[in-house]
């Protein structure tokens, strides 16, 4: 290969292969990430069939546009960006709307507050209820935040959005959070 990528993936090989347009390649990338292809999906789309649909697309679309991938960042993370986009662009059929916040506001809120509570007492399963709870705004950036590891820079990118409103709906979801939580005990 002329260009090595600037990213050394530990699974180049099955890469280079689907670059070939082998199947079996395709499907052993395939199970090395539809799990969390898919969880990354169900977060944003709160929804296990179109989750699945979405995964399945994504990977269509990713075996077809395989060679864009550059190497710049590791497969999986281009593919996860693949997914999230995809999941953004089924909430936006379905009329999804991110609140827009104007500047003072956004000034008014504190940056990465404390909670009041240890979250780590509180069940997990009690916590992705809550989180299945929040507006999907709140959802959204919570989950890209917390969840998928992105920076709100990257999030406003993601979701068209100024970083200062990704940090306004991330200390909202969080507030709104700490709030289904006290109110569950």
């Amino acid at each position: 290969m002329a260009n090595e990528p600037a990213y050394p993936n530990i699974h180049q090989e099955y890469i280079d292969r689907c670059r070939e347009g082998e199947r079996e390649a395709q499907f052993e990338i395939y199970k090395l990430y539809y799990k969390s292809m898919y969880n990354t999906s169900l977060r944003i789309v709160r929804d296990s069939r179109e989750a699945e649909e979405i995964m399945q697309e994504s990977f269509l679309a990713a075996f077809r546009k395989i060679n864009m991938y550059s190497g710049q960042v590791s497969f999986g993370a281009w593919l996860k960006k693949i997914v999230i986009n995809n999941s953004l662009d089924a909430l936006k059929k379905r009329k999804f709307h991110i609140e827009d916040l104007n500047e003072n506001i956004a000034e008014q809120l504190t940056e990465e507050e404390e909670p009041d509570e240890d979250l780590t007492t509180t069940r997990i399963n009690e916590i992705r209820q809550a989180i299945d709870q929040l507006p999907d705004g709140y959802r959204i950036v919570l989950s890209l935040h917390l969840l998928e590891g992105y920076d709100h820079e990257e999030i406003a990118e993601i979701l068209n959005i100024s970083s200062s409103t990704s940090r306004s709906q991330f200390t909202r979801a969080k507030q709104k959070l700490l709030k289904l939580l006290k109110n569950k005990k």
